[in-house]
């Protein structure tokens, strides 16, 4: 596992290139009830082969979305929000500044 990066911008990139994918959001919505998954059950009803699963569940492991557990001979692959609240923080302060620079602005305007 990579250390975590002190820089915020580097720490949400690799979450929002994650969540980029069609796919991958697929993904993250069915493990959003918590409970682990296989790649055989998160491959069903996609149309895509395991491999193709496989790759994309690698991304979002990188992204800090997801952990897989080995559960025998099995990887079962569970979301992990942390990454997630990050991101909506993230956001969450870059809408608070863009509303800050749109009041200055409106104030400048006004005056």
């Amino acid at each position: 596992m990579s250390p975590r990066p002190r820089d915020p911008l580097a720490a949400v990139a690799p979450v929002f290139a994650a969540l980029g994918d069609r796919t991958r959001l697929s993904l993250l919505s069915r493990l959003a009830d918590g409970r682990p998954r296989s790649i055989v059950q998160l491959t069903q009803g996609t149309g895509l082969t395991r491999q193709g699963v496989s790759k994309h569940l690698a991304i979002l492991k990188e992204a800090r979305l997801v952990r897989n557990e080995r559960c025998g001979r099995e990887s079962r692959y569970v979301l992990q929000p942390d990454a997630l609240m990050e991101a909506r923080q993230y956001l969450e302060r870059a809408s608070q500044q863009w509303d800050d620079a749109v009041e200055r602005l409106r104030r400048f305007v006004e005056e």
